[in-house]
C-alpha cells in the first residue's frame, strides 16, 4: 500500500475514467482532465457516479465489506482450515494472508474518499457550472456523507473500541487532495469530523431531496404521466443514493458508537417516522410476503442500497457454487442462529439447503438470491442493503427510554413472527440482547463484527466464534501504510 496522498492523486486518475449515461447504466469514457471533467454539471455527476462504483466494488461493499471479510471475521461461513479465510476467523491479524485482505479494504476506503475530496474540491468554484435545481447541493451533500460512510467504518474496523477510545490506533480523516501525508487525529478529532460532514450533508438537502415528497415506488418509476417527473432522473432512484435520510440514518449509528443515546434515538426516530404524502410509512419492514415475492433483501427496508448489476452472477459464484455456506444441515442456522422458532420469517424463508456438483450438502442464504432478467423494474431486487429501517428499530430500541425501547423492539420482532419478550433495565444486557438480532437480521451485510465490538462483547455472546480463537476487536492499521 502506498501513501494514502498517493493513493488519492493516483484514483482521481482511474475516476475520470468512468461516465454513466444514466444512472444504471456505465459507460466507459476516454481519459479527461480536471478542468475539462468539471467543467459542466454532467461532468460532476459522472465524477460522483464513479465514486459509487468504487464503492460498491468487490474490494468493498459489493464483497469484503458485507459478505465475504467482515464475515469471516464472525466467522458467518463454514471455512478450510489452514486457509486465510480459517486465520481471518481466528483473529489472526500476524498472517500474511489476514493483512492483504484487511490492508485491501483499508486502501479501498481512502481510495473512494480520495475521489470524493477530488469532487470537492472543485464543486464550490465551479458552483455556477450547475443548471438544474438543486443539483450543487445533491452532489455535495452526497460526496459529504459518502465520505463520512466510509471514514466511519474505517474507524468502526481499525479504530478503538468505544469505551476505551485511547485504547488504540489514531487514524487519518482525510478533507483534501495532497502529496504530503494526511494527519492522524485523536478519536475525538475524528469524531468531530465526522458530525462536521455529516451536519452540513444534511443542511445542504434536507428541504429539497425528493425522497422527502415522494415514496420509494414513485423515486423508482419518474415518468411524464407519473406524480414524479423530476426535470432530471438523475434526481430519481434516491434510495440507492446518500440521501437525507440515509444521512440521518449515518447519524444514528454514530451517535450509538459514540455512546450518545438520546442523538442516536432522535435520528432513529425521525427514520421511523418519515411518512410519504398518503400517511404511509416511507420505510417499512419487510414481511413475509415480500420473501414470498422474492424480494429477499428486503427492499422496502432499504433507506440507502446500492444497485449491483452483477448480483446474480455473484450469488451464483459465492453462494450457489458453495464458496459461502453455513452447515451441512438446517440444524446449525435454525438451532443455533434462530433458536427453532418455527415462525421467524427469515428462519423459514431465508436459507436452503443445497447439493453441490460433487454431492455434497451446504446451507445458503437467499438474501441476494436475484433474477437475472427480471421482468420488470419493480421486481428487479439487485440491491446491495447499506442503511435499513429495521436497524433504525433496533437502535431505538437501545437508546430510548426503556417503555419507549421496549415498544419498537415489539414491533420489530412482531414484524419477524417471533414472541416480543420483555428487554432487561440493565442497559448492558439489554444491549447484548439486542445484538443477537443484529446477528440474525444482517447476516452476509458485514454489521455483526461492528454490534459485537461497539458492546465489547465477551466471546460467550460471539455466536460462532471458534474455540480456538482468542477474540481481539482491535485490528491494526496496515504496516505498509506510511502514516501510521
Amino acid at each position: 500500500m502506498k501513501k494514502i496522498s498517493f493513493i488519492a492523486l493516483a484514483l482521481f486518475s482511474t475516476l475520470s475514467l468512468i461516465s454513466c449515461k444514466k444512472f444504471l447504466t456505465v459507460v466507459p469514457k476516454t481519459q479527461m482532465p480536471q478542468n475539462v471533467l468539471f467543467s459542466t454539471e454532467g461532468g460532476f455527476k459522472d465524477a460522483l457516479t464513479g465514486a459509487y462504483i468504487q464503492m460498491k466494488g468487490t474490494g468493498l461493499y459489493g464483497a469484503a465489506m458485507t459478505q465475504t471479510t467482515l464475515e469471516q471475521l464472525t466467522s458467518s461461513w463454514d471455512v478450510t482450515s489452514n486457509s486465510t479465510e480459517q486465520r481471518i476467523g481466528l483473529f489472526n491479524y500476524a498472517d500474511a494472508g489476514v493483512e492483504g485482505a484487511l490492508e485491501g479494504i483499508y486502501a479501498n476506503q481512502y481510495a473512494v474518499i480520495a475521489s470524493l475530496n477530488a469532487i470537492l474540491a472543485q464543486i464550490d468554484a465551479k458552483k455556477d457550472v450547475f443548471t438544474t435545481s438543486g443539483m450543487y447541493e445533491t452532489i455535495k451533500s452526497e460526496c459529504l456523507a459518502m465520505r463520512a460512510y466510509c471514514h466511519f467504518d474505517v474507524l468502526r474496523l481499525y479504530g478503538p473500541l468505544p469505551g476505551a477510545p485511547g485504547s488504540t490506533n489514531m487514524l487519518p480523516y482525510v478533507t483534501r487532495l495532497s502529496t504530503t501525508p494526511n494527519p492522524k487525529l485523536t478519536y475525538d478529532q475524528f469524531k468531530e469530523a465526522l458530525f462536521k460532514d455529516l451536519t452540513e450533508a444534511e443542511a445542504l438537502v434536507k428541504d429539497i431531496d425528493p425522497i422527502t415528497q415522494y415514496s420509494l415506488a414513485q423515486l423508482k418509476s419518474p415518468s411524464q404521466t407519473s406524480v414524479f417527473n423530476p426535470a432530471d432522473t438523475y434526481m430519481a432512484y434516491r434510495y440507492l443514493r446518500l440521501n437525507y435520510y440515509a444521512v440521518k440514518g449515518i447519524q444514528a449509528r454514530a451517535y450509538l458508537w459514540f455512546n450518545d443515546k438520546d442523538k442516536a434515538y432522535e435520528c432513529a426516530k425521525l427514520l421511523i417516522d418519515a411518512k410519504n404524502a398518503d400517511g404511509s410509512a416511507k420505510f417499512r419492514l419487510g414481511t413475509a410476503a415480500d420473501m414470498t415475492a422474492l424480494d429477499y433483501v428486503l427492499t422496502p427496508e432499504h433507506i440507502f442500497g446500492l444497485y449491483d448489476f452483477s448480483m446474480y452472477t455473484k450469488y451464483t459464484t459465492y453462494y450457489g457454487g458453495g464458496a459461502l455456506k453455513k452447515g451441512t444441515a438446517a440444524t446449525t442456522i435454525t438451532t443455533q442462529l434462530y433458536g427453532n422458532t418455527g415462525t421467524d420469517i427469515r428462519e423459514a424463508n431465508l436459507w436452503e439447503l443445497i447439493t453441490l456438483s460433487n454431492q455434497a450438502k451446504c446451507y445458503i442464504p437467499k438474501k441476494y438470491k436475484v433474477a437475472e432478467k427480471p421482468a420488470s423494474l419493480a421486481l428487479d431486487f439487485k440491491q446491495i442493503p447499506m442503511i435499513r429501517i429495521s436497524e433504525m428499530y433496533l437502535i431505538a430500541a437501545e437508546a430510548a427510554p426503556q417503555a419507549e425501547g421496549q415498544a419498537y423492539w415489539a414491533t420489530f420482532r412482531t414484524s419477524r413472527n417471533i414472541p416480543a419478550t420483555t428487554l432487561p433495565t440493565d442497559p448492558t444486557l439489554r444491549a447484548l440482547e439486542i445484538m443477537k438480532e443484529f446477528r440474525k437480521e444482517f447476516y452476509a451485510e458485514g454489521q455483526s463484527f461492528f454490534a459485537y465490538k461497539r458492546v465489547n462483547a465477551p466471546k460467550a455472546s460471539f455466536l460462532f466464534a471458534p474455540a480456538a480463537a482468542t477474540l481481539n476487536y482491535l485490528i491494526p492499521v496496515p504496516k505498509t501504510d506510511a502514516i501510521n
